[in-house]
């Protein structure tokens, strides 16, 4: 029974701990595409290199700059050319593009307010003629981030309520094959803390147990996608084991420990003949 036991609650934990991967590889996923939204910084004319690298100084230093790359005017007109295929200085005589700062911006302010905001103060900037950038594409990625997001808190929730109830009832299960050594400790007398404090300690035992079992399946899972199939689950970052350990232990101890409470309980008050019918 301790070894079934023990077993059920590991593949509920490590189906817990797969969850939790599967969201900080979502909320990896969503950074890499709010780095994706870039302001176009287009300078005026009159600025000289020395005010062009002042700028970019300003931009880089911003906490708002994820990445900053300079596009000179030459470069402009061969990206325009690449693009469209052909060569606006041939018609006017003179390259008409101007320089430009491209920066991508990190993911906590690629939203529709917080770029107003970046623009209001980049256009204050000392030769900065014009702020350009996508806004439609802007408020359809928060819109989609606000999804994906509420998915996955409600994929969690779900699954946190399934691990609920199937680890309270494997529990209550383990107390119910030893419902009649609880009687007979009580009718010698015991309190219900001397009844229940082996049991919880049993219980505590199961869930650490079975919290690790279940990180060394997910560390194999891990190390067979990441390695062997090539696919990227997570950034292998100490934040994110102790975080991902952190939920799978937490959780194993703390329903191990509500489940032995409430079954304990349920037999400590429960009648002699009562057990025999149950």
């Amino acid at each position: 029974m301790y070894i079934t036991t023990t077993v059920s609650i590991t593949l509920v934990l490590f189906l817990v701990g797969l969850v939790a991967m599967v969201t900080l590889s979502a909320h990896r996923m969503i950074e890499q595409v709010k780095h994706n939204v870039t302001l176009t910084i287009v300078l005026s004319q009159e600025a000289d290199s020395a005010q062009i690298e002042r700028c970019g100084a300003v931009l880089k230093a911003s906490p708002y700059c994820h990445t900053c790359r300079y596009i000179s005017r030459e470069e402009a007109l061969d990206e325009h050319i690449r693009s469209l295929g052909d060569d606006p200085a041939q018609f006017l005589g003179y390259n008409p593009l101007l320089a430009s700062y491209e920066v991508s911006l990190n993911a906590a302010y690629a939203n529709a307010d917080s770029i107003v905001v970046v623009e209001q103060q980049v256009s204050r900037l000392p030769y900065v003629k014009q702020v350009l950038y996508q806004k439609d594409l802007v408020e359809l990625l928060e819109h989609n981030v606000s999804q994906v997001t509420l998915v996955l808190l409600g994929l969690a929730v779900m699954l946190l309520l399934i691990a609920y109830v199937l680890i309270i009832n494997t529990i209550r299960l383990h107390v119910y094959s030893r419902r009649f050594l609880i009687n007979t400790m009580r009718l010698v007398g015991a309190t219900p803390w001397v009844i229940k404090r082996p049991f919880i300690a049993r219980s505590l035992r199961m869930g650490c147990w079975s919290a690790l079992l279940a990180l060394v399946l997910l560390a194999g899972l891990f190390y067979y996608v990441q390695y062997s199939m090539n696919i990227t689950l997570m950034p292998l970052t100490a934040t994110n084991v102790l975080l991902i350990a952190g939920v799978v232990i937490l959780t194993g101890e703390l329903l191990t420990l509500i489940g032995s409470l409430i079954a304990v309980n349920r037999y400590i008050h429960m009648d002699t003949e009562r057990m025999y019918s149950i």
